[in-house]
């Protein structure tokens, strides 16, 4: 389950990285068009966007290809049941979190599809176009992230402890290991 979980977000990261290309070449654009004297205009909002949208979906690639942040001075001190259990109740909490997020997301979501919010800026972008994305990716995020820790919790209770390590454990020791 998690290589097919890990192959489909490579692919959503290959959407995303798109994204932030024609983002890149869009402010590009807008950058050599004022050495002329003109602008494509709103570039600073488009761009914040992208990297809103780039975060929120990019979150669960970072969670599948272990490359999440982790502070490991007791973990990489241990046997394999202990780091299973610190990567068990790390990825329990972060799963928490996460949900906590996407929930909490919607209600801002819901106000701006409900009042037809936009953007206080010149381009008045209408907010639901980058808010629904934008929490789309949290919810991505929670549900892989929730399948990740059952598939951990799975190998947890098989006591295929060393096993956890490719699924949820640090990447720099997975590179130490091989």
């Amino acid at each position: 389950m998690i290589d097919a979980l890990r192959r489909l977000n490579r692919r959503v990261a290959l959407v995303v990285g798109f994204g932030l290309l024609t983002c890149a070449a869009f402010v590009l654009t807008d950058i050599i068009m004022r050495q002329i004297g003109t602008s494509l205009g709103g570039t600073e909002e488009i761009a914040g966007y992208a990297m809103a949208l780039a975060t929120s979906w990019g979150m669960s690639y970072t969670l599948l290809e272990l490359g999440h942040v982790r502070i490991d001075l007791l973990r990489s001190r241990t046997g394999s049941l202990t780091r299973a259990l610190f990567d068990v109740f790390s990825m329990i909490v972060m799963s928490g979190v996460v949900i906590m997020i996407a929930v909490k997301a919607w209600p801002v979501v819901e106000r701006s599809l409900v009042n037809g919010s936009t953007a206080n800026t010149p381009l008045e972008t209408p907010l639901i176009w980058v808010q629904l994305p934008w929490f789309a990716g949290w919810v991505w995020f929670a549900v892989m992230s929730s399948l990740t820790t059952l598939a951990a919790l799975s190998l947890l209770v098989k006591r295929r402890y060393a096993d956890t390590e490719s699924v949820i454990g640090a990447f720099a020791e997975q590179e130490t290991l091989q």
